[in-house]
């Protein structure tokens, strides 16, 4: 659509009626106040002019012969090229102006005959302000989608490339450790093993930012999964754990949903994971599956009993890096939940929690069902 900002104009406007009285008495107002008018006698011409070059804004009468100005909106609009074009219609105050046919063709809003100037110039700025912050606020979106894949891809990139060296760094420590301990002092010793414990740390937030950069990188179209099989692998990653803490888990019979396999089990296993290591030191895990059908979704829950959510926590959970105060205590980076929440919108769902503390936390989430949507991941 034009700007003509930078030419010292303030918008292309066309102007659309069969009376050429009407056309000199609008093309004056409008050119007075440093407007760039176009003109058309028909509907034809109209269309023509504006597939030729969108204007800023059409001002279009109802009522011409051959072609009505409802016709004309509606042409506009099932053309992708005019369809954004705002179309303030035109109507003698004597005629019957159907307001409600008028908003339902396309048109932003309506001007009756005799022409009110104030009335004309404020409906004219409105709509073209409305465009200005439209025009703003895609571009705006487009720079932060750009933004946000370059930082996924600068994630990616730094994370596959940080490994190798640090796999080094406590590679070797281990080597020092296995070779040398007899040959140390306990200072020596301690200093080792922070090196390790640290380099482990760094492994996990490593993998962990690896992994969140990857789900927002892949793009393939969603295939119905097998519910009880992803639960199945989630279980045999996290066997071990369950073991360890022996981990009561119950699951109620999981459907077949639309979605990518590989971030369903990651979605599934993050959250069973968080389930069984946020609880109470002496505390055995409980977590239970349920799910319902909310329409052309399920929704899951992921229930457990640990400790808890603080209410003013709730709201930042989600966001990358952050951690509560009470999972201070706990191992993890801050990025499980949030990976999670981009593996659920990717699939066109929602995810949410609630909570108390130390009476365990609920995480929903949704997914489509089998056969509804096959939207690609973004």
């Amino acid at each position: 659509m034009n700007n003509h900002s930078v030419d010292g104009l303030r918008g292309d406007i066309l102007l659309v009626d069969d009376t050429p009285d009407n056309l000199r008495v609008l093309s004056a107002m409008l050119t007075h106040q440093r407007y760039e008018i176009r003109k058309a006698l028909s509907g034809t011409r109209a269309i023509a002019s504006v597939q030729a070059d969108p204007p800023d804004l059409i001002l279009l009468d109802i009522k011409m012969p051959e072609m009505d100005g409802y016709t004309v909106c509606q042409q506009l609009k099932a053309d992708p090229k005019t369809r954004e074009v705002p179309i303030i219609f035109i109507s003698a105050l004597d005629d019957a102006l159907d307001k409600v046919k008028a908003f339902a063709v396309g048109g932003v809003d309506y001007i009756t005959k005799p022409f009110q100037e104030i009335e004309v110039l404020a409906r004219i700025e409105h709509q073209l302000r409305i465009q200005k912050l439209q025009r703003q606020l895609v571009t705006q979106n487009q720079e932060l989608a750009r933004s946000n894949r370059e930082l996924e891809q600068f994630a990616y990139v730094v994370s596959h490339d940080l490994q190798q060296p640090l796999q080094s760094v406590t590679g070797f420590v281990k080597l020092i450790h296995l070779k040398y301990q007899d040959n140390l002092d306990d200072m020596v010793l301690d200093y080792l093993n922070r090196i390790h414990d640290a380099g482990n740390r760094m492994q996990r937030l490593i993998q962990d930012l690896l992994t969140y950069s990857k789900v927002g990188r892949q793009s393939q179209d969603l295939q119905p999964i097998d519910g009880a099989l992803v639960l199945k692998q989630v279980l045999a990653n996290v066997q071990g754990a369950i073991n360890e803490k022996q981990v009561t888990l119950t699951a109620d019979s999981l459907p077949t949903v639309m979605g990518n396999e590989t971030q369903l089990i990651q979605l599934l296993q993050n959250l069973i994971s968080n389930a069984i290591k946020f609880v109470a030191p002496g505390v055995t895990p409980q977590v239970n599956i349920s799910v319902t059908k909310q329409g052309d979704r399920w929704q899951f829950g992921v229930h457990d009993n640990g400790i808890g959510i603080e209410p003013h926590n709730i709201e930042q959970i989600f966001e990358i890096f952050q951690r509560t105060q009470s999972a201070q205590d706990y191992p993890g980076t801050g990025i499980g939940l949030a990976t999670c929440k981009k593996i659920v919108e990717n699939h066109g769902g929602q995810i949410w929690v609630n909570s108390q503390p130390n009476r365990g936390t609920t995480v929903y989430f949704t997914l489509y069902a089998a056969g509804v949507s096959e939207t690609p991941l973004q």
